[in-house]
């Protein structure tokens, strides 16, 4: 795939992608966690992307990895052929209310018009 392609590819899903970050955020902050935190917040524009083949489909997927300072990936966006994606954002810190709970992640999933956010949490044992 040329960069052309790839750059064709993020402008076009700019709009739908920015409203991704900005739902896992608002899960984020409704989970307790100030916007003033210690967190990467993910953006848009800060993903470098790539296109991929799906094995299933054979559909050119528009994939994007966000890092962190230290170059270790932090999250993914995928959007798929069909309209759907998928992202996930690693929060990685105690849940900032429910002490028994540990944010590794949130995930987003869904289509332009039904886009679903869930915090993926593990339990801290006592």
């Amino acid at each position: 795939m040329t960069s052309e392609q790839v750059a064709e590819q993020v402008s076009a899903r700019r709009a739908f992608g920015e409203t991704v970050c900005q739902r896992i955020i608002e899960n984020i902050v409704k989970l307790g966690f100030p916007l003033q935190t210690e967190l990467s917040l993910p953006k848009f524009d800060s993903a470098e992307f790539s296109l991929v083949t799906d094995p299933f489909t054979q559909t050119q997927d528009l994939v994007g990895y966000w890092y962190n300072a230290g170059k270790q990936r932090i999250g993914q966006i995928k959007f798929h052929g069909d309209g759907s994606f998928y992202a996930e954002y690693d929060v990685v810190q105690p849940h900032p209310t429910k002490k028994q709970w540990f944010v590794e992640a949130i995930n987003a999933w869904g289509q332009q018009d039904n886009i679903k956010t869930e915090a993926k949490l593990l339990d801290i044992p006592q």
